[in-house]
C-alpha cells in the first residue's frame, strides 16, 4: 500500500465514522494484522473505545479477523473495501437508474448500515417510502421485498457469513471468535419470508461491486446507439453469469439478445444479426463471434474494452498536459509500439527540436519508456539502438497513484472550505432550523422575512461561493474516481492467475 492510498484511507475513515474508528483502521492499515493487545497499547485508546471501532469496522466489512494456533484473534484491516467507499454514490446512483427509488433506499441502507437482515431492510425502506407519499398513501412491503429480490438476483446484494448450526458440542470449549461459514450456492438465495405489512409515517450496501454498471458504458459513444443498445443487452444477460474477472462474457446467441432486448426497440431479427456481425468485424474487435451454431455464438471482450479504456484515458491526460502535439506523439508510439527519436520525428511530422524536447518531458514524468538494444556486448551508445515505446499497464500504475493523491487532495481542500467556514454554516443551519418552526406554527411573512435578514448579503453571498466551491469539489471526486475504476479495472486485467 502506497503512500497515497494509506492518505486516503484515512481521509474516508475519519469522514464517514469519525477520529477514533480512522486512528483503528490506519494503524491496522499501517501494521498489518495485529491482536487487540497491540491495538491498544500501540494507539493509546481505551479498551473500549478500540473494541466498539473494531465493531463499526467488521459491520462494514472493513477489517477482517481470524484466529490463530495459538488461540489468539488478530484483526486485519481489508484496505480495498476502504477505497471503495469513494465509490458509494455510484452504486446507490447504478441502483436508483436500475430499479427506482425502492433500489435506490435498499442500496443506501445497506451501505450505512453494512449488515442488516431483508426483514428490518424492507420494513425501513417501506417506512421511508411512506414518508415521501402523499397523506392516505402507504408503500406495501411485499413490493420493496420484490426489488429486494431483483438486487439479490443480479448480484448487487448478496448473503452474509454465519455461523454454522449444529456444531457446537457442549464439552468442546467456545473458540476465542466465530468462525463464518457461507456455502457459494447459498450467497444469492433469498429466505422465503411472508412480510405483510405497509410503512409507518413518523411525526416530527453490500453491494456486490457495481462493476457490471462501467462495462454496459463501455460502448457508449459507438458506432451507433443501436449497437450500444446490443452490447449493454448482452452485458446485462451476462453479469450474473460471468466473473469480474472474466476476459469474455459468456456465449450468447442471436436468438437469445434478439429475445432480450428492451421493448421500445423496434428492429428485426434480419437487422440485428447485420449489426452483430458489423460488431464482430470491427477493428476494436469488442465483440467476438465464438461460433456459427443457433444463428451465432456471440461474446464481448472485456479485457479489450477495458484496454482501450485505458488507453483513451492515457491519451486524453496526455493531451490535456502537454498538448496536442504530444498527444500525436504519444499515440503514434502506442500504434507503432517501438521507434527512434529520428523516425517519431519523420512519422509525427514534427521539427527534431520540439520532438526531442517533447519525448524528454513524456519520460521524465514516466509516461514513455527509453529501451537499450545494444549492437555489441558493451553496451557502447555509439553502438545501441535507442527506442521509444509506452508501457500502458506501468503508465497506469502511476497515473493511478497520482489519482489517489488527486482525491485526498480534493478532500483535504472540502475539509478546509468548511471548517473555515465552520461559524457562518452554523448560524445558516440555525436560522434555518427557525424558519422551520415557525412555519410549522404558521408564522406570518413579516416574521419570516425579519428571521431571514439575520443573515446579511455578503454572508448570503459568502455562503453561495461555499456551496458552489464544495459542489465542485464533489463533482471532482466523482469524476477523479471514475478514472481510478478504468485503471484499476485494466491492471486488474493484465494480471495473470493461475
Amino acid at each position: 500500500m502506497t503512500q497515497a492510498e494509506l492518505k486516503l484511507c484515512s481521509l474516508l475513515l475519519r469522514e464517514y465514522f469519525g477520529d477514533i474508528v480512522e486512528a483503528i483502521g490506519a494503524f491496522l492499515i499501517r501494521s498489518g494484522p495485529q491482536p487487540l493487545r497491540l491495538i491498544v497499547a500501540d494507539t493509546g485508546l481505551l479498551l473500549d473505545q478500540v473494541k466498539k471501532a473494531l465493531c463499526v469496522l467488521i459491520q462494514h466489512n472493513l477489517v477482517g479477523y481470524q484466529v490463530q494456533k495459538r488461540g489468539l484473534v488478530e484483526y486485519e484491516a481489508r484496505c480495498w473495501r476502504v477505497l471503495r467507499i469513494l465509490r458509494y454514490p455510484r452504486y446507490i446512483y447504478t441502483a436508483k437508474s436500475l430499479y427506482g427509488d425502492t433500489g435506490e433506499l435498499l442500496v443506501e441502507e445497506l451501505l450505512l448500515n453494512g449488515h442488516m437482515s431483508m426483514s428490518a431492510l424492507v420494513r425501513k425502506v417501506a417506512d421511508r417510502l411512506t414518508e415521501t407519499m402523499e397523506d392516505g398513501k402507504t408503500m406495501d412491503y411485499s413490493e420493496v421485498a420484490n426489488t429486494f429480490v431483483c438486487l439479490v438476483d443480479t448480484h448487487f446484494v448478496q448473503r452474509c457469513p454465519l455461523v454454522p448450526e449444529g456444531l457446537d458440542a457442549p464439552e468442546v470449549p467456545p473458540p476465542p471468535a466465530p468462525t463464518l461459514v457461507l456455502n457459494e450456492k447459498d450467497m444469492y438465495v433469498v429466505p422465503r419470508l411472508s412480510l405483510v405489512g405497509k410503512g409507518k409515517r413518523r411525526r416530527s450496501c453490500e453491494e456486490e461491486d457495481g462493476e457490471h454498471q462501467a462495462k454496459k458504458q463501455k460502448q457508449d459513444g459507438g458506432s451507433t446507439e443501436t449497437s450500444s443498445e446490443i452490447v449493454r443487452t448482452m452485458l446485462r444477460m451476462s453479469e450474473v453469469t460471468t466473473s469480474s474477472s472474466a476476459p469474455y462474457t459468456q456465449p450468447l446467441s442471436s436468438n437469445e439478445i434478439f429475445r432480450s432486448l428492451p421493448a421500445g426497440y423496434n428492429i428485426g431479427k434480419q437487422v440485428l444479426d447485420q449489426y452483430l456481425t458489423l460488431l464482430a468485424d470491427d477493428p476494436l474487435e469488442f465483440v467476438g463471434k465464438a461460433r456459427d451454431s443457433g444463428g451465432g455464438m456471440f461474446t464481448v471482450n472485456l479485457h479489450k474494452a477495458l484496454a482501450s479504456l485505458a488507453t483513451a484515458t492515457l491519451e486524453s491526460i496526455v493531451e490535456e498536459r502537454f498538448g496536442s502535439r504530444c498527444a500525436r506523439i504519444f499515440r503514434l508510439l502506442l500504434r507503432k509500439k517501438y521507434l527512434e527519436q529520428k523516425q517519431v520525428e519523420d512519422f509525427a511530422m514534427i521539427p527534431a527540436k520540439e520532438a526531442k524536447d517533447m519525448l524528454y518531458r513524456m519520460l521524465s514524468e514516466n509516461l514513455v519508456a527509453l529501451q537499450e538494444i545494444p549492437k555489441t556486448p558493451d553496451h557502447a551508445p555509439s553502438r545501441t539502438f535507442y527506442l521509444y515505446t509506452v508501457n500502458v499497464p506501468a503508465a497506469a500504475r502511476m497515473l493511478l497513484h497520482r489519482c489517489y493523491k488527486s482525491v485526498a487532495n480534493l478532500m483535504e481542500r472540502r475539509h478546509y472550505e468548511s471548517r473555515e467556514n465552520k461559524r457562518l454554516l452554523e448560524k445558516s443551519q440555525r436560522v434555518e432550523a427557525i424558519l422551520a418552526s415557525l412555519q410549522a406554527t404558521g408564522a406570518g411573512d413579516t416574521q419570516l422575512q425579519d428571521i431571514e435578514e439575520m443573515i446579511t448579503g455578503p454572508e448570503r453571498h459568502q455562503l453561495d461561493t461555499l456551496k458552489r466551491n464544495v459542489n465542485k469539489l464533489d463533482a471532482s471526486e466523482t469524476q477523479v474516481d471514475e478514472t481510478i475504476f478504468v485503471l484499476e479495472s485494466f491492471i486488474e486485467s493484465t494480471v495473470r492467475r493461475p
